[in-house]
Order: structure tokens, then C-alpha cells, then sequence
């Protein structure tokens, strides 16, 4: 398992809660969260063998910004 971490545009909790259904939706996620209070409004996500640009592709898809961090 992998954690990855992205820097995101999603600010309030009414807008996690729209790309939540897209995040419970992928099979290899095991586990998610945002950190809100971090001035890079942080998703960690916990998956196996998924590529950052698929989790960056699948919100962008939903109108947000998301980019990996190298941490």
C-alpha cells in the first residue's frame, strides 16, 4: 500500500462532499481524507497501485484542482 498526497482547490466541506462518491467509488482507494486547515487544503489518500494522475484526472474532472506532492 502507498500513501499519496496532493495539493487540492476543494475548501469547505460541502465540496468534499461532492467528490466523495468519486473517491469510495475507486476500488484500489482503502482510504482518504482532506486536511482543510492546511493552507494546501491536503488529500491523503491510502491505495494500491493507482496512479497520481488518475486521482488528479478524477477531481479535475469534477471542476477542482488537484496535483500530487513530493513528499
Amino acid at each position: 500500500m502507498e500513501i499519496l498526497v496532493f495539493t487540492t482547490s476543494i475548501e469547505k466541506q460541502d465540496q468534499v462532499n461532492d467528490v466523495k462518491p468519486l473517491l469510495t467509488s475507486v476500488p484500489a482507494i482503502n482510504n482518504w481524507n482532506f486536511d482543510l486547515e492546511d493552507c494546501d487544503n491536503i488529500l491523503r489518500i491510502e491505495a494500491n497501485d493507482i496512479s497520481p494522475r488518475y486521482i488528479e484526472s478524477l477531481l479535475q474532472t469534477a471542476g477542482y484542482d488537484c496535483r500530487e506532492l513530493e513528499y
